[in-house]
């Protein structure tokens, strides 16, 4: 069959599987459609009902006909799968009137699991009749459109992209409240892991990459020229701020110079270490509080309810221990696991420094040596290289098991991004959630360090049409990945949000 060979060619596994159907399916049924001199609505709202909608119906659906695309129905939950699909309806039935609908699945659905789904349906009392279709019914309509099929076939995300660029969200604030109602939903479910990036401690003052990292060139370069009177501490910082600015080297691989500049012996090795512990403490920004308020609405939501703890596990990318500090101050029992065989009590909440771990005060913790710091190349290829490192299978684990809420990452680590493309192939929508900084008008087409107030983009209109396709761009590549993205425009938005989700 044509929709064999479709389907062969898109069955990737997870959400990319899903989104490449879901197009394929609704752009021929568009066109299928046009041919009939009738209408597919794609898309209306998202929080209407299906997939779809053919007002007018199409072929022997006389009335309004709704559409629900499913990759594989036989895997889809099925109570989950019917009862969210009866609510919508239901909740919408006095705006639209739908005689039928449509649930279309691009894998084959067994006999038995039909029998089952129609059994169930017969409880809801629906007030439409629902049809299932597999590969046979799809195959159907796409040897009518041969030309069309393959058409589509080539250009599956172009279109997906064109779809979404064309329906744009009007409201991006009240589609976010919408998503956060969702995480909520996910969160009081209690299968919940936090991933926490470097976004988290900047809220504390904590120091960037870039300027620990300067800070190491300094204290390197100073001990290169310690016997060179020509040339100053103050000249050392102001050639290590022009060598970034010239030549902008990455900052692995500038760890990694730094690295091989300071270490030769594994004494060195732990003298490094603790150099890099008291500059990341030493250069934190004593006008932010320690406990800032991201910190301590992340802490609540650790706390455990009457019902049990909602937060399964913490996975931080981050060296310091200032969330530790914040969850003793709440009294949450807690595990800080750094170390591979690390255990810890059912009643205590795990917290993975997967990428090292530097505590100010390193008598509190034992075998702290024996803990991978990916503080330069070589620490990031040996986790990235393995695959069954203790720290990827932590990672993995916890996006494979529970829905994820991500703040303070950029999602640009490949590894992470590696991880949860393996992690997604198992799921047909997105279960995940990241917080991501949405660039404005006014930030992206001004120059806020000129007292002017002239824009440096001529064409503002067209500036804000790039922005929208910008984003929309970026959420349709999360999608893939299986994280629908929570924009925020002010970072005080965060905890505002976190503290929402928390609530009773």
């Amino acid at each position: 069959m044509i929709i064999d060979n479709i389907v062969e060619r898109i069955d990737e596994g997870g959400p990319r599987s899903y989104y490449s159907f879901e197009t394929f399916i609704l752009h021929l049924l568009k066109y299928h459609l046009e041919k009939q001199n009738k209408k597919l609505l794609i898309k209306v709202e998202s929080d209407y009902p299906g997939d779809g909608l053919a007002p007018d119906g199409f072929d022997d659906f006389k009335g309004p006909t709704l559409i629900e695309i499913k990759f594989n129905l036989a895997k889809q939950p099925r109570k989950l799968l019917l009862d969210k699909l009866a609510y919508q309806l239901f909740s919408r039935i006095n705006d639209i009137e739908i005689s039928d609908v449509v649930i279309v699945s691009a894998k084959p659905v067994p006999e038995e699991i039909r029998e089952r789904i129609f059994i169930d349906l017969d409880r809801f009392q629906m007030p439409c009749k629902v049809h299932i279709w597999g590969p046979e019914e799809i195959n159907k309509i796409a040897s009518q459109h041969r030309a069309k099929v393959n058409e589509i076939a080539n250009n599956l995300f172009a279109l997906r992209l064109e779809s979404a660029v064309s329906n744009p969200v009007l409201d991006w604030k009240a589609e976010r409240e919408k998503i956060v109602d969702n995480l909520k939903e996910s969160y009081q479910k209690g299968q919940f892991s936090l991933f926490l990036g470097a976004g988290v401690s900047s809220s504390a003052g904590m120091p960037d990459w870039n300027t620990l990292l300067n800070s190491f060139f300094v204290t390197y370069l100073t001990q290169e020229f310690v016997n060179d009177g020509e040339i100053s501490e103050e000249d050392i910082s102001q050639l290590v701020s022009r060598l970034n600015a010239v030549d902008e080297p990455s900052a692995l691989m500038a760890a990694r110079y730094l690295r091989k500049g300071l270490v030769k012996s594994s004494t060195e090795a732990r003298e490094f270490t603790t150099a890099i512990t008291r500059n990341l403490y030493k250069l934190r920004d004593a006008k932010f509080d320690i406990d800032s308020r991201l910190i301590k609405s992340i802490a609540s939501m650790c706390m455990p309810r009457r019902t049990g703890a909602k937060v399964r596990s913490v996975i931080t990318y981050n060296f310091d221990d200032l969330l530790e500090r914040q969850l003793l101050a709440n009294n949450i029992l807690h595990r800080c696991v750094y170390i591979e065989n690390e255990t810890y009590d059912p009643d205590e909440l795990p917290v993975y420094h997967v990428h090292g771990f530097l505590p100010e005060d390193r008598k509190k913790y034992d075998s702290l040596d024996n803990s991978t710091l990916v503080f330069s190349e070589e620490g990031y290829h040996k986790i990235y290289s393995d695959a069954y490192h203790w720290s990827n299978l932590v990672q993995l684990n916890s996006l494979r098991e529970n829905n994820c809420l991500m703040v303070g990452l950029s999602m640009t680590d490949p590894n992470l991004r590696r991880l949860l493309d393996i992690s997604a192939r198992n799921i047909e929508r997105s279960k995940h959630f990241s917080f991501m900084k949405r660039l404005t008008l006014d930030y992206f087409a001004y120059d806020k360090n000129k007292k002017s107030k002239d824009a440096i983009i001529d064409n503002l209109d067209g500036a804000e049409k790039f922005l929208q396709r910008h984003h929309t761009l970026n959420e349709e590549l999360m999608k893939e990945l299986g994280v629908t993205i929570v924009w925020y425009e002010n970072y005080d938005d965060i905890p505002d949000i976190i503290e929402k989700i928390t609530q009773y």
